[in-house]
């Protein structure tokens, strides 16, 4: 088995073992704000409600995407999509995370002080910018696999 070969199937088994455990996250997450809310008689919105949807989409069908996508390019050997995969898997995590603590704040009831509804606010907004970061990292790599490497543009009509 050639080395290109070997790094392509482990580039497709991580991406597609990243989407698995997002999936579950995603799964623990919805049964969490069921049980949570409940357990507290919470009815009204709290941003519990989002992390399932958000590990489900950003998580488990992103991957998956990305497992295809690089299963018939070689779009996960590229430097950029490597980096992309690193800050994504940082950024993401931490960003559920700070949905997580948010919605626990609401439903609780804990009362915060002005300043520590600010620290929280603020370091929900670092993972959002580098999760940022990482996805215009891979519209690069994207962009260089489909579009520099490509030999020709089939979307063209030809006469």
């Amino acid at each position: 088995m050639s080395t290109e070969k070997h790094t392509h199937i482990t580039t497709v088994k991580t991406l597609m073992t990243a989407s698995i455990i997002y999936f579950f996250c995603s799964m623990a997450g919805g049964v969490f704000y069921r049980e949570f809310t409940k357990l507290f008689d919470f009815t009204g919105k709290t941003t519990l409600g989002v992390i399932h949807g958000h590990l489900l989409v950003l998580g488990t069908f992103f991957f998956l995407l990305l497992a295809v996508l690089c299963k018939f390019t070689a779009l996960g050997d590229q430097k950029l999509f490597q980096k992309f995969f690193l800050i994504y898997n940082i950024a993401f995590p931490l960003m559920a995370v700070t949905l997580l603590i948010r919605g626990i704040v609401q439903v609780t009831g804990y009362p915060m002080t002005r300043m520590l509804n600010g620290m929280l606010s603020g370091f929900a907004g670092l993972p959002t910018f580098f999760l940022a970061v990482a996805l215009f990292l891979l519209l690069l790599a994207v962009k260089k696999e489909l579009v520099t490497k490509a030999p020709n543009n089939s979307c063209e009509s030809s006469p």
